[in-house]
């Protein structure tokens, strides 16, 4: 019997390329979470690939019992149920940083249409206003320092980005870097709040999970400054929703752009929707065409590395006791 993939994403292009990038001599089951295809395909799988962690609870390992691999096609996992995956012994892993050209452009993409006011630019175009009949006041990146939250895949590729624009980059990340690696990435090392008082800009590429659920509240707003920009690409649980839509109404900060919330599809009377100091986009940063292709790549990659009797790549920390 061929090992079995089951492959689960609402995303029509992953599903594409799943297609088209299914290894020889496995059996490819695409399928919708909760169907009837899904549930008889799942006692049977192998390989539970896509973007899944909702469904990491113990009943996905009391019915998929020859679980070789959970692979998620998604960087985060702040969903997954971590311990009933330690309990049936099956790895979690994440798409091994296939989404981080992605996030790392929209992040540069946000701290740019925030600061050259895109959205009331267009909107004054389109509505016979040109330039809103006086010029309104925008701002380069150069010169910018930019402070980076989180200093994994997506946050390098943030600083190379940044720095190409002629920005001073600093970062605080729980595994600091060596002098040497720093050197070597021209950033340099703050502690959180000193970060947030030096930083022009404040980009967040964090995971969620209790440790950094709430970074940003109204404290550390209030540290950085009046002119201070935040960008949020990672989970929006990070930020306090209410303390964030307090410092842009009252000028503790200066504007914000958010490509997450706290509830998603953020509900329609969400404050933060009526602010023309926000940039806003619908968690879509990482789902470009290009990273589509990379996720299952790499998702297709690690399932033939199981199947060889190999360690997973990617394995996610908490469960570093499965790399072997």
């Amino acid at each position: 019997m061929k090992p079995r993939i089951l492959f689960v994403t609402d995303f029509p292009a992953a599903a594409d390329f799943g297609k088209e990038l299914a290894p020889a001599g496995y059996e490819l089951i695409i399928a919708e979470a909760g169907t009837n295809e899904y549930d008889n395909a799942l006692s049977e799988a192998d390989f539970l690939v896509g973007f899944v962690d909702k469904l990491v609870k113990p009943d996905l390992f009391a019915v998929g019992k020859k679980l070789k691999l959970i692979q998620l096609l998604s960087a985060g996992y702040d969903n997954a149920d971590i311990e009933a995956a330690r309990s049936a012994r099956v790895p979690i892993c994440n798409n091994g940083g296939a989404n981080s050209v992605a996030v790392s452009e929209h992040a540069l993409l946000l701290m740019l249409a925030v600061s050259r006011q895109l959205i009331k630019q267009h909107e004054n175009v389109r509505g016979g206003r040109w330039r809103g009949n006086s010029a309104p006041i925008v701002h380069e990146l150069r010169g910018k320092t930019l402070g980076i939250v989180g200093l994994g895949s997506i946050g390098k590729k943030t600083a190379r980005l940044a720095q190409a624009f002629g920005m001073p980059v600093i970062y605080n990340d729980i595994q600091r870097l060596s002098e040497a690696e720093e050197d070597a990435l021209g950033l340099r090392f703050r502690l959180f709040r000193e970060l947030l008082r030096e930083a022009d800009l404040v980009s967040l590429h964090v995971p969620l999970n209790e440790t950094t659920r709430g970074l940003i509240g109204r404290d550390e707003l209030m540290e950085m400054g009046k002119d201070a920009i935040l960008i949020n690409t990672s989970r929006g649980p990070v930020v306090d929703e209410l303390a964030l839509t307090e410092a842009l109404q009252s000028g503790v900060i200066a504007a914000a752009g958010l490509d997450v919330f706290e509830e998603e599809p953020t509900p329609p009377d969400n404050p933060l929707l009526q602010l023309d100091n926000v940039t806003l986009t619908a968690h879509m940063a990482g789902p470009t065409f290009e990273s589509h292709k990379a996720r299952v790549r790499n998702a297709f990659d690690n399932v033939e590395r199981v199947q060889r009797g190999e360690t997973a790549l990617w394995i996610i920390d908490e469960l570093a006791e499965l790399r072997g």
